[in-house]
């Protein structure tokens, strides 16, 4: 499902770019290399992070892909890191293609997290609640993979429809920043299993960055506007 999801998450990008007016060819480029990059960072957040002492005792288990053990937010920051430095070495606009990359990477996420719904990868707490699921132990749980698989299928929802109109560059930037970031802050309180520092998970603490920096970025994007506006209106004034 992962595979699946990357790849309708480029399609929807490329297809995104192409909109944009953006080269799609630089884009199809582009994701070996950021692809890469996530892949990395979703693993050494795992390893430094999630399990470090199991892969100190067993250290070649750090090349064991094959077991699983991918953090999305180490995803993440891999991704950015990479996308960065590839976009400003050849000297383009970054945040223009930075934008249209986000586009597709709620759909992908979605598709990706159907796969760890399916194999009960990250269980939750014990619930009742209507979106629980009955694990193979005969327990009701909240299920991480579906919450937040359904929570990225209505990202993909919204940003399909904020493309009906143009929108300043950095929106979908923003807006995934801010939803993602306080979605998954919230979830994994009810996700068992995972190391914690000071009574939080990695993953909320790169969270909290994520909704900081969207919340940022929206504020940005507003008062521009409101800007915008009130130059319009001194000029026709």
């Amino acid at each position: 499902m992962v595979a699946l999801g990357i790849l309708v998450a480029f399609h929807v990008i490329v297809k995104r770019s192409k909109r944009l007016g953006l080269d799609h060819k630089l884009i199809a480029d582009a994701a070996t290399w950021i692809l890469i990059g996530a892949l990395v960072g979703a693993r050494l957040v795992t390893v430094l992070f999630y399990d470090f002492q199991t892969y100190v005792a067993q250290p070649l288990e750090v090349f064991a892909i094959w077991h699983g053990g991918f953090s999305s937010v180490g995803g993440f920051i891999g991704a950015t890191i990479v996308g960065m430095w590839f976009f400003r070495h050849k000297r383009v606009d970054v945040w223009k293609y930075a934008d249209a990359i986000i586009f597709g990477v709620p759909i992908g996420l979605a598709i990706g997290r159907i796969g760890c719904f399916l194999i009960h990868d990250h269980p939750g707490t014990a619930s009742d609640f209507i979106l629980a699921v009955r694990y193979p132990d005969g327990e009701t749980r909240l299920d991480h993979g579906l919450l937040l698989s359904i929570n990225n299928f209505l990202m993909a929802l919204v940003f399909a429809l904020l493309a009906r109109k143009k929108r300043p560059v950095g929106t979908y930037l923003a807006v995934f920043g801010l939803w993602y970031g306080v979605v998954r802050f919230i979830l994994d309180f009810y996700r068992i299993g995972d190391a914690t520092y000071f009574g939080l998970t990695p993953a909320q603490y790169v969270s909290v960055l994520m909704a900081v920096a969207g919340a940022w970025g929206i504020w940005r994007l507003l008062r521009n506007r409101r800007a915008k506006r009130g130059l319009s209106t001194k000029m026709d004034a």
